[in-house]
């Protein structure tokens, strides 16, 4: 019996899926046009995290579990945010770090006062999720794992963004 937890899971894989899509389609086009990527040995891992915290909201919370629907609206008002992010890179967006040189840095949408903020949109997203069911657990250890692939990721950003602005 699938519960709200994981109807959400379902939802929130087949928007990554969809997302992969998209960001595939713009590296090819970036890369046509000369993108160097940067960091692609991390890459995985955020694969990997991404698709085990899902998991871990799917197999681990209890079908049964009534969601905090507060913490479900907050949950839904990041996804709007994610798509802000996005839209506004539209085709800069992708999943990996590729950096066209000579294209300028967007300063407009969310980057006009955050410098990454799809990063803290996600990190939001992986403590909520799990918290709008009660599993504490799956926000803290996932957190934590994700904080310490963005700290790696962020700084490898970075470097590759600073030959351009």
């Amino acid at each position: 019996m699938l519960g709200w937890a994981q109807a959400v899971a379902l939802l929130v894989a087949a928007q990554r899926l969809g997302e992969l899509a998209y960001a595939r389609r713009n590296e090819s086009r970036l890369r046509s046009r000369g993108a160097v990527e940067s960091g692609a040995a991390h890459y995985p891992l955020f694969i990997l995290l991404h698709g085990a915290w899902l998991l871990a909201v799917f197999l681990l919370i209890p079908a049964d579990r009534v969601p905090s629907w507060p913490l479900l609206v907050v949950f839904l008002l990041l996804q709007a945010a994610r798509v802000w992010v996005v839209a506004t890179l539209g085709p800069y967006w992708t999943t990996r770090v590729l950096s066209l040189p000579g294209a300028p840095l967007v300063r407009r949408g969310p980057y006009r006062w955050v410098r990454h903020p799809n990063y803290l949109i996600v990190a939001a997203e992986i403590a909520v999720l799990p918290l709008a069911f009660g599993a504490w657990w799956i926000a803290i250890a996932f957190s934590l794992a994700n904080a310490l692939l963005l700290y790696h990721r962020i700084n490898v950003e970075q470097r590759a963004l600073a030959e351009r602005g």
